[in-house]
């Protein structure tokens, strides 16, 4: 609770609060003032400042602005940066029959299909869900019919829960809800063979506590109601489902007892089994006890059956006798055939295991590498698909050559049974921890991706779109934050797991190892080391001096020789709960990557404000503040915060120096509350602010507008928020960003750009319209925006690409707002030079003539991309050119205007151009330029003007010789006709007909 305790100074505490007490002192204030009345009141406040205040007490002093009609900016885009490189997946299939079709389900990236055997891939699941995805399963009946069940089974420590069962009976085209909505993960999905409203979900549930909602769930009737068929116990979930392709009838299921917690990870237990049922799943026997199969603590299993044998089984298990077991005779009877820790190995987050489809003596083993066995599952030949760490396979019933397989860089496709594979670096379902950006330019965008590298991105090109060539890997590694040297763009640092540091030195190649402490822990507790380093450990620059790097275990860290050396500037921290600090993994299999470090410092930042005043959240729950770079620790942990809350994100207040904004997650308690709160005065109150987030979107970030008082931005697991008031309420800002866990945001140059778990990284170019956002606008029939300042530069399209990320437009972004379509005729967007001198039009009701462009509009926010070019020369059809175009030339750096004319009313906003600052090129040169260019447009616009006028006269000519037998007329009509063609093939070569004929017939 947070308490005012310090009595001596106590008129400096609550005078700020003043006014805020006002409606319990009233009386005294409508009497004469005099000394004993003040007196009174100020003994009055004195005692109330030392009653911890509630919750609702702190909300009731924000005095909260309306919030803003969300028509006003729907109409802004979210644009997909990329990388375009595969993030994880558990959950792929395919169809017979269908050779080039395929589907998989991305871990928070949602559902994806293929119709050209994986060279493009595209998501049909946006617009209606997405998240992560735990199965996909197609109807072998009706192919138009798909179940999808949400939240994905490789558990590991960014995992995310999904959204029940999805349905659709249109191939995709459309979705529908399915049932099972609390189940959270889903990891297998059987549909009959003969009947697709019979289905069968394996439900895992809830991995961070106790719940009913697991085991097996029959369905009838298309996925309308569902049946909990099979329950081991509340604790423990069914995790592999395998129905007999021979005999519906016969269903095997395996179940887990899994649980999380920020410090823990536990696979095995009590509930984990090996079940069969063979009357269509009404009834299940568990066959653990069976002769052969493993006896004492089991974990995780996975079984298959042979389509060619039925009486053929296959089931791995974790066990401290596990590995591959086999059965002959139905499950009756076990043999342990093969033991090997390649198999097995970090058993939680593998133990698949799969039965080809024609060979029964064939079967695969899928783990870092998949394993594939042609005795029965005795010896193992080992491969590996393009990416590695394998989740899941689909071989193909008619065609044991075809297969999907899922891993963690996404899905790729073989049809040489796993000689060679389909690529993934055709799909944008990257997962990012964190997202930080670098002063070059075009600027980068910096985050480390889950089960592959840290990447530098560039946020627009000079390309088409943004490519491979586009972004490289950086410092750190997969669970990087990466942090930029304010003197040198090319200098990176980036931490990895396991407290490793590195600087990298892009210029020279040069890296190196700048650790704080250099003892490598893998495979031991957080209780053995000197520092605590999480997996995802804060590194950051002071923002005073460019040569100060921070860094975070329990305590902070501090150096000024670029990593050579560093000094403690805190103690721990954190609550350094003994009891969370041990190993993680068991009862069977240890797992130690730093994942489960607990007790440490997760998010830190310096004050843009104030050098020295630093902020420090840890991932127990605790906010601490010093304001003296380190001498001196304050904790400031807000008293409503619930204890042992992930301090996930903080925020200095870009308007007050004592401010700060905290994001904080509770979702691996089983808590999926968003938290979001706020100081102003360096902790001493705060006050909650999450009124308009769903309940269970919990919040991962949360940034500020360093231009607009008051605009926030929000990111949860379900989506993103924007508020208007700071905080007091918030609304979606979602527009066209998928439905994926928001892990990071970053505001850079008016740019807002969100790190996903799933769908890689977004962008929204421009927000200058949220910035001039205000209720008033939508009474207006229309709105003009100012546009933002224009980069003179080259590149982009603003057009979505299957392979390669989206790049800016590349011209000044205009926004206006129509708040009726119905109550405007003509609209028309006009560009103006300071001088009022025209350069082009865009109308609704385009004027050819005046070449004017093409303007479309509807109601809302519409968005103008005008690419600063003067109007074209004049063209005729046909005209081959090489290596040329007609385009009007881009106008100077330089300030503009903007006209927006409806209904006879004009709107005006002045913008300015800016020069990219890479060109060598003076203002002069530039303007000199433009004259030049202006001139040689005129000139070619006056010579095909000509070529126009002699084809109409030709034209015209033949027309009237066609029409007489007179023979002067023809004479002279020929002459006519002669001297033109002369003219005409002077001025153009007539000859070219397509693009390469200029290379025989030159040009002119």
């Amino acid at each position: 609770m947070l308490y005012r305790h310090k009595i001596i100074s106590a008129q400096l505490v609550f005078l700020p609060h003043f006014f805020s007490y006002l409606p319990s002192f009233k009386l005294v204030f409508y009497k004469r003032v005099t000394m004993k009345n003040l007196q009174f009141l100020l003994c009055t406040m004195l005692v109330l400042s030392i009653v911890p205040m509630t919750q609702g007490q702190r909300k009731k002093k924000t005095i909260a602005p309306s919030s803003i009609d969300t028509a006003l900016y729907q109409g802004l885009e979210w644009r997909q940066v990329g990388p375009f490189r595969g993030g994880r997946s558990a959950a792929v299939t395919g169809i017979p029959g269908k050779p080039n079709l395929f589907y998989f389900g991305a871990a928070g990236g949602g559902v994806w299909r293929t119709k050209d055997a994986g060279n493009t891939w595209e998501n049909i699941s946006d617009g209606f869900f997405g998240g992560s995805i735990g199965a996909v399963a197609v109807s072998e009946w009706d192919n138009n019919v798909i179940y999808v069940g949400g939240g994905e089974k490789t558990v590991r420590g960014n995992v995310s829960s999904g959204h029940g069962m999805w349905k659709s009976v249109d191939a995709g085209k459309t979705w529908q809800r399915a049932g099972l909505d609390k189940t959270r993960h889903i990891p297998r999905l059987r549909i009959h063979p003969k009947n697709p409203d019979i289905v069968y979900a394996a439900v895992l549930g809830d991995l961070f506590k106790s719940t009913s909602d697991r085991g097996v769930y029959k369905s009838i009737d298309g996925g309308k109601s569902w049946r909990r068929v099979l329950f081991a116990n509340e604790d423990a979930g069914a995790v592999d489902l395998i129905m007999d392709p021979n005999n519906p009838r016969i269903l095997y299921a395996s179940t887990w007892r899994i649980r999380r917690t920020p410090y823990s990870l536990e696979s095995g237990g009590p509930g984990s089994a090996l079940w069969k049922s063979t009357d269509a799943g009404e009834t299940w026997t568990d066959i653990s006890g069976n002769e052969g199969l493993p006896g004492g603590l089991w974990g995780i299993s996975g079984v298959t059956v042979s389509p060619v044998n039925s009486n053929r089984l296959w089931a791995i298990i974790e066990n401290k006798d596990g590995g591959v077991y086999r059965s002959d005779d139905g499950g009756k009877s076990w043999t342990l055939i093969n033991k090997e820790r390649k198999l097995r190995q970090r058993a939680w987050y593998y133990t698949r295991i799969y039965a080809d489809s024609q060979d029964e003596d064939r079967v695969y083993v899928l783990n870092v590498r998949y394993h594939r066995s042609k005795d029965g599952g005795k010896t193992y030949e080992t491969y590996n698909a393009p990416h590695g760490d394998h989740h899941d396979l689909w071989i193909d019933p008619s065609d044991n050559q075809r297969m999907v397989i899922g891993d963690d860089g996404g899905a790729q496709v073989s049809f040489d049974g796993g000689e060679n594979w389909s690529t993934y670096h055709n799909q944008p379902t990257a997962q990012f921890y964190r997202v930080t950006t670098d002063n070059s330019f075009p600027y980068k965008i910096y985050g480390a991706q889950q089960d592959n590298s840290t990447v530098r991105i560039a946020h627009r090109t000079d390309g088409a779109f943004i490519t491979e060539r586009d972004w490289e890997p950086t410092a750190g590694g997969e669970s990087a934050h990466l942090a930029v040297s304010p003197n040198d763009n090319e200098v990176v640092y980036g931490g990895s797991y396991d407290g490793f540091l590195t600087r990298v030195n892009h210029e020279t190649k040069e890296v190196r190892a700048v650790n704080v402490w250099p003892d490598n822990p893998m495979g031991h507790g957080a209780e053995d080391f000197k520092y605590r380093f999480q997996w995802n450990f804060p590194i950051f620059f002071s923002p005073h001096d460019p040569n100060r790097l921070y860094t975070a275990s329990n305590h902070l860290h501090v150096s000024t020789d670029q990593g050579q050396s560093w000094k403690l500037i805190s103690p721990d921290l954190t609550r350094n709960d003994q009891s969370k600090l041990g190993s993680s993994g068991g009862p069977i299999t240890k797992d130690n990557t730093s994942v489960e470090y607990y007790c440490t410092i997760f998010a830190a930042v310096e004050s843009q404000h104030e050098e020295g005043v630093i902020w420090a959240g840890s991932d127990d729950g605790l906010l601490h503040v010093t304001k003296d770079g380190g001498d001196n620790w304050s904790n400031v942990t807000p008293s409503m915060m619930p204890e042992w809350s992930m301090i996930n994100s903080v925020e200095i207040d870009p308007f007050n120096k004592g401010g700060l904004y905290v994001a904080a997650t509770r979702y691996k308690l089983g808590d999926y509350t968003p938290y979001l709160y706020k100081t102003k005065d360096y902790g001493v109150t705060w006050q909650e602010i999450t009124t308009g987030i769903p309940s269970e979107h919990f919040t991962r970030a949360l940034r500020a507008d360093p231009n607009k008082e008051g605009l926030l931005y929000a990111g949860t697991e379900a989506g993103m928020y924007a508020s208007f008031n700071d905080g007091s309420s918030w609304q979606p800002l979602q527009m066209n960003l998928p439905l994926v866990p928001i892990t990071d945001l970053a505001v850079k140059n008016d740019n807002l750009i969100a790190a996903t778990q799933g769908r890689s990284f977004w962008i929204i170019d421009d927000l200058t319209v949220l910035q001039q956002m205000n209720n008033d606008l939508a009474a207006k029939t229309t709105h003009l925006f100012k546009p933002m300042k224009t980069y003179r530069m080259g590149g982009g399209n603003g057009k979505a690409s299957k392979v390669a990320g989206t790049n800016h437009p590349g011209g000044v972004l205009v926004h206006f707002f129509v708040k009726d379509t119905a109550a405007v005729d003509t609209i028309k967007v006009s560009f103006l030079t300071e001088d009022d001198e025209l350069i082009r039009t865009f109308s609704s009701t385009p004027n050819k003539e005046k070449k004017e462009g093409k303007l479309s509009f509807e109601t809302g926010l519409n968005t103008l991309n005008w690419d600063m070019r003067y109007p074209g020369a004049t063209t005729f059809d046909g005209m081959i050119l090489w290596w040329a175009t007609t385009d009007g030339p881009k106008a100077v750096p330089g300030t503009y205007k903007v006209v927006l004319s409806t209904n006879g009313e004009e709107q005006e906003q002045t913008f300015e151009i800016v020069k990219d600052p890479r060109t060598t090129a003076s203002q002069g040169d530039l303007e000199v330029q433009l004259d030049f260019l202006l001139s040689v447009r005129d000139k070619l616009s006056e010579t095909n003007d000509a070529i126009i006028t002699i084809r109409k006269v030709r034209e015209q000519i033949n027309g009237v010789m066609s029409k007489t037998d007179d023979a002067q007329i023809k004479e002279l009509g020929n002459a006519i006709l002669d001297d033109t063609k002369v003219i005409e093939e002077a001025l153009y070569q007539t000859k070219n007909e397509s693009r390469q004929d200029p290379l025989n017939f030159p040009i002119r």
